[in-house]
C-alpha cells in the first residue's frame, strides 16, 4: 500500500493545525480500543488515523468538537442549586478543632461526623410493649411430665437412638456425594 501524505488530508481540513488535533485525537480513540473503519494491514494507529482522514470514513467535525472539548480547562458545570455547605453553617473557625496531620495540612471533619443524628423518643408504653414481644414463648413442661419422661428413657436407648440417627445422616451424605 501506498504510504499516506499530510498532502491527502490536506484537502479534507482547514489547516495543518487542525489535521494535526484530528489526527491526534482519531489516533487516541484507536489507541483506548475503537474499531478503526480500515484494515490495519500491520499499521500502527497514527498511520490509520491519517488513512481514515484521507478516505474521509470519520467525520472530521466530530473529531474536531470532541478534542476541543478534551483540551478545555474549564467546563462548563449543570448547577443543581443547593448547596449543602452553606445550610450547615460551615465555616472554618467552627470546622477546625486544631489537629494536623504529618504534611501539616489542618483535619477537618467529614460531612457525616458533622450531622449528628436525630434523637428518638420513645414512650414507656411503647418500651413495655417491646419488652413484651422479645419475651420467647416457651412452654416449660410440667413436673409430671418431666417424671415421667425421665422414668421411661434409659441411657442404652439414648446412645441407640443416637447411634441411629448418626447412621442415617452418614448414609444420607453419601447418598447426595454420589
Amino acid at each position: 500500500m501506498a504510504r499516506v501524505t499530510v498532502e491527502d488530508c490536506i484537502d479534507k481540513v482547514d489547516s495543518p493545525y487542525e489535521l494535526v488535533l484530528v489526527a491526534k485525537e482519531r489516533a487516541t480513540q484507536l489507541n483506548s480500543g475503537v474499531e478503526p473503519t480500515l484494515d490495519k494491514d500491520n499499521d500502527k494507529n497514527t498511520v490509520i488515523a491519517l488513512r481514515e482522514i484521507a478516505q474521509e470514513n470519520v467525520k472530521v467535525n466530530e473529531l474536531t468538537d470532541s478534542a476541543v472539548y478534551k483540551l478545555r480547562k474549564h467546563v462548563e458545570q449543570i448547577e443543581d442549586g443547593s448547596e449543602d455547605d452553606d445550610e450547615v453553617g460551615d465555616d472554618f473557625e467552627n470546622l477546625y478543632k486544631g489537629e494536623i496531620s504529618k504534611s501539616g495540612t489542618p483535619i477537618l471533619p467529614s460531612k457525616r461526623a458533622r450531622k449528628t443524628p436525630e434523637k428518638i423518643q420513645v414512650s414507656k408504653e411503647d418500651l413495655a410493649e417491646l419488652s413484651e414481644s422479645a419475651k420467647p414463648d416457651i412452654e416449660a413442661p410440667t413436673s409430671d411430665e418431666a417424671e415421667t419422661e425421665q422414668e421411661d428413657v434409659s441411657l442404652e436407648e439414648v446412645s441407640e437412638s443416637e447411634n441411629k440417627e448418626l447412621d442415617a445422616n452418614t448414609d444420607d451424605s453419601e447418598a447426595s456425594n454420589s
